[in-house]
Order: C-alpha cells, then structure tokens, then sequence
C-alpha cells in the first residue's frame, strides 16, 4: 500500500466513526427519546443522513419535518420537506430557512415535541437576521469575520447577536414545549451552545462580549452601520440578551453530542495501531493561524522521526486571513505550508482535509502534502509563495495532483491532518 492510500485508508476510518447517521441511530438506541410525536428539524452538511437516521429508528412517531442542507448534499426523504441553502455565506434562501425554523417551532401542535438535529453548516444554513438588520448587511458581517481569521467561538458570539435565531432563539420560539437536540460537533469544547450557534441552547455569551471580539480584531469600521449599533445598543442594555442559562426557557431543552473530532482522532489511533504503526496524536491542536501552525507542526514531524513515531495524527480548524481573491482552504493552504516548512526533510506523506468534504469554496475535501509537491509546482511555473500570498493555492495543487477529493461525508467533525513519517528519513 502507497503512502497516501494508507493515510486515505485511515481517514475513512475516522469518517466511518463519525458518521452523522450511525451515530445518531447508536445514540437513540441508547436513549430512547419517548412516544412522541417529534416534529421535526434538521439542518447541517449532514442533515439529511440524521433525518433519515431519525426516521429509520422513531418510525411513525415522527410526524413531520424540515430538512435544510448544502447545494448538492439534498436527496428525497420520505415524508419530509428538504430544502437547500448557501454555505459558508448565507443567501435568500437561508433566510427563508431560518425565519420557517422560527415560525415550525411557534407552530408546534398540542403534545408535539421539536427534535433538532443539528451539523456543521448549520448557522449559514439557518440565517434569521435579528430586526434591524438586512441579509446583505449579515452576510457583510459574516464575510468580514471569516476573512479576518477570527477563531469560531468567537465567531460564534458575535452571531448569535445578530440573530433572531441563534444563542436559543429556536428555543424561545417553542413557547415551553419540549426540545430534544442532537448534534454532531465541529467545535472545540463539543458545547451543544457552540454548534450551529446554538439555536436551541442558552447562550452564556453576552452583546458586550461580541462587541469586544469586534473591537479586539479592529473590524468595527468595516461592519455596516445597522450592525455596530445593535451590537453597541445590545452591550449598554437597551436590547434582550440571547437566551441565558437559568432562564426557565432554558429548562425545556435538553440535548447530546453524538460524533465529535476525539471519536474521529481515536479512530484514526485504532485503525493505524491494528497496522502496527507508532502512533503520536496532538489531539485537537490545529486551532490556530495556519501561518504560525506550519512551522510548529514541522517541528513535530522532526521530532517524530527522533522518537521513532511513524504515523502523527490532529485535528482541529485551522483559520486562515484571506489575502487575495484566489480560491483555496485552509486545510489546502496548510498542506502547501507544511510542505515549504519540511522541504529539507525527507521521508513524510501528509494529508490535511476536512471530514466534511469541502474546503473552502472548493470542490476538495483538502490535499496531500510530500518533500516534492513545491519542487513539481515550480516545474510547472507555479510559485506557492505567490499562491499563499494571493489565497490561491487550489489551482496550484489541482495541477500538481495533490488534491483529495472525498465527496459529501454525511458529517462534519472539523479537519484533520495525518502524516506519514518513514523511519531514517
């Protein structure tokens, strides 16, 4: 077996762990939710694997729902209305999506309860500006959070404060009935009040924290002024806070995380141990630019190889400040650092991608990283330097033949990167 069909064959094990709909067909065994009926509402990259996971294993007690997923992750289920929206941006059609998720839970029958699955996609997905604020000016903000690198707590923050959805606004919306979530979590910390922006969680962030995260990146000037003034008029306490633990809306939700990045990372152990590798894991330690990531995870590759430790596996989501209109992701971009930060060390194979299957805006899950993909680039007239420089690295490792391409994956746990490391060098 090649190197890479090793890491490929590795990935796939970390994706059939945390399959959104096995998990959640284990989870309900375990814990039967009751006799219902559930109403329904799915929405994520994977909604539609735990809808039909839902349906499969409650039968008749769900009586009805809405399915909201990515373009081109929709399939029919039976019963159910499934619709597609935009990701990572909101569109029309998110707004749509998030305003009949508010007004479903409003409109919960008597002795109907609300079953919320929730996956990665799902606060773009489910887009419910809060009064006051346009799509476009939401999405502005959104764009300029994700294009500043801001790491996705944060991010999270200050969403739900635009929102009249997030931070438990489903909750709310549910008017006492019951409230059952599960969730597959992309997020560090698995906070139920995290994923998707927690529509039916509390929320323990407030508008002055939000307008802190704002402040403290310097992105204040480039927010619409309809954004900046609910976020400062929200911090003084002339707005209602999201929904806040102790509250006695809070008390009708309950909820479980059902696949998370430490099933993922454990399987990626299981699978490469049962092949005799020595395994190190880093565990959840991409969380950071992915400038300042490269180099340290070069450094552990070294190290690696000192320690006798064949095969390094971590995860996370790296971020990525945009600095061009180039198209690329940042698993991609860390591959093409990683390999022009380990370009005098020989005897590794790496392969950085997302278990959702997308990254970025692109049409690869991520891309393989080796001694030589800098070397095959500039014999194609391709510098990585200028890719990097202009956030355009997905052309360049498309030429090179880097790229890894999985598909939809039916969940999302955030990325991971597993690297091959030879004995010797």
């Amino acid at each position: 077996m090649s190197e890479r069909a090793l890491l490929v064959a590795l990935h796939r094990a970390a994706l059939d762990e945390v399959h959104a709909g096995r998990a959640l067909a284990r989870a309900l065994a375990a814990d039967d939710p009751g006799p219902g009926p559930f109403a329904l509402l799915a929405a994520g990259k994977a909604a539609c694997a735990m809808a039909e996971a839902a349906c499969a294993s409650l039968g008749s007690r769900v009586a009805r729902g809405v399915v909201t997923t990515k373009d081109g992750y929709a399939r029919p289920i039976a019963g159910l209305s499934v619709r597609e929206a935009s990701h990572p941006l909101p569109d029309r059609r998110s707004t749509a999506a998030g305003r009949d998720a508010l007004a479903f839970a409003d409109a919960l029958s008597e002795g109907e309860e609300l079953l919320v699955l929730l996956s990665g996609g799902a606060s773009a997905l489910w887009c419910a500006p809060a009064a006051g604020i346009s799509l476009a000016e939401k999405r502005s903000a959104n764009e300029v959070l994700l294009r500043a690198s801001v790491a996705i707590g944060e991010l999270n923050a200050v969403r739900k404060h635009l929102s009249a959805l997030k931070g438990g606004g489903l909750l709310r919306a549910a008017r006492g009935r019951r409230v059952r979530v599960y969730a597959v979590s992309d997020v560090p910390g698995d906070a139920l009040a995290d994923i998707g922006s927690g529509p039916a969680s509390a929320d323990p962030t407030r508008f002055a924290d939000a307008l802190d995260i704002v402040r403290s990146h310097g992105l204040e000037p480039l927010l619409a002024p309809a954004v900046r003034a609910r976020l400062e008029r929200g911090a003084a306490g002339g707005l209602e806070e999201t929904l806040k633990p102790g509250d006695p809306a809070a008390a009708n939700g309950r909820g479980s995380v059902i696949a998370s990045l430490g099933a993922a990372l454990a399987a990626v152990e299981r699978a490469a141990e049962a092949r005799g590798l020595r395994v190190r894991s880093l565990g959840r330690a991409l969380d950071a630019d992915v400038a300042a990531l490269a180099p340290r995870l070069a450094a552990e590759v070294v190290r690696a190889r000192a320690d006798g430790i064949e095969l390094i596996v971590a995860g996370g989501e790296p971020t990525v400040a945009v600095r061009g209109p180039g198209r690329g992701g940042r698993a991609q971009e860390l591959a093409v650092r990683l390999a022009l930060a380990l370009a005098g060390e020989r005897g590794w194979t790496a392969l950085c991608a997302g278990t959702d299957g997308s990254d970025g805006p692109t049409d690869a899950a991520g891309a393989f990283a080796d001694p030589d993909l800098a070397v095959r680039a500039r014999a194609l007239g391709l510098d990585p330097l200028h890719a990097l420089a202009s956030s355009d690295v997905h052309p360049l490792l498309a030429a090179t033949g880097d790229l890894f391409r999985t598909g939809p994956t039916e969940t999302n746990v955030a990325d991971l990167l597993l690297v091959r490391v030879q004995r010797g060098g």
